[in-house]
């Protein structure tokens, strides 16, 4: 009978062991405390979601104000160009990168042993929560990333299928680049109320409208990015006779490119304005 209560003893304490091991075993892993990001997206969506002092560095387009729309946060964060060295040095436990982010640079990265996560792009307005979300579990900040995307998806839901006339726009920037539906700029013209003439022209994804497609498309409005300082063969196609003449009588939007590049809640300032610009071209309908 004892060498039976030593028995039952000796395995309730193997179990309780065991019980301790696994509830421990199923604890979420503990939050990174040194983040860099390399990726102008990620950097972004990092210092909406990073706990204070979390994040270390980003890429040093974060500070570009034409590119970013966080340029201002970006000044208090250092900056890295994306170089494995530089990233090795500063002792990351996780680096935050695009999915189209140097092949050779993440993995000479994963091969030094320091943890890679790469996110997609933003190709939708929903897309845009979920980038979220996602850098926010990557990060160990889910309840505040989930926060933020509520509020964006809330705020996003206002702009949903206006009703009345709906226009047509093209999204034609520097070298004659269109966009089409396929795309977070398409999206974001749609939201806006606008019907995309790129996609009537063939132009489902990205690519260069020639200037003859442009006038045949006769579109309401024509939305372009700002030019760059400085001479640019790119930029010279804003200034063709063409163009000009199709901009004769038609509104033009020289849109801040910055908030239409990545999928950061920035996306519903582009919604917004762009809302603007429709209800000038139907006369507040």
């Amino acid at each position: 009978m004892r060498i039976s209560r030593l028995i039952s003893f000796s395995v309730a304490i193997l179990l309780g062991i065991a019980a301790e091991r696994g509830a421990a075993g199923e604890k979420a892993a503990p939050p990174p405390e040194r983040v860099v990001s390399i990726n102008l997206c990620t950097d972004q969506l990092a210092m909406l979601v990073a706990a204070p002092g979390q994040l270390v560095s980003v890429s040093f387009m974060a500070r570009d104000p034409r590119a970013s729309s966080m340029a201002e946060d970006a000044a208090e964060v250092p900056i890295n160009h994306a170089r494995a060295e530089e990233i090795y040095l500063l002792k990351p436990d996780l680096v935050l990168a695009g999915r189209f982010t140097s092949p050779a640079t993440v993995s000479m990265l994963r091969r030094l042993g320091i943890p890679v996560a790469q996110f997609d792009t933003a190709n939708t307005l929903a897309d845009v929560a979920l980038r979220l979300e996602e850098v926010g579990a990557a990060l160990g900040q889910g309840d505040k990333a989930a926060a933020l995307a509520q509020d964006y998806r809330a705020k996003l839901a206002a702009f949903a299928g206006p009703d009345g006339q709906r226009p047509y726009a093209i999204l034609f920037g520097a070298g004659g680049y269109t966009a089409g539906r396929e795309t977070l700029a398409g999206h974001i013209i749609r939201a806006a109320g606008f019907d995309n003439a790129a996609e009537d022209a063939g132009f489902a994804y990205g690519g260069f409208m020639p200037l003859e497609i442009l006038a045949m498309s006769a579109p309401d409005a024509i939305i372009t990015g700002r030019p760059y300082p400085g001479a640019s063969r790119a930029d010279a196609i804003m200034e063709h006779p063409v163009l000009q003449e199709i901009l004769h009588g038609r509104p033009r939007s020289a849109m801040t490119d910055r908030d239409w590049v990545c999928g950061t809640p920035a996306v519903l300032g582009a919604v917004a304005r762009t809302a603007d610009l429709r209800r000038l071209i139907t006369g507040g309908e």
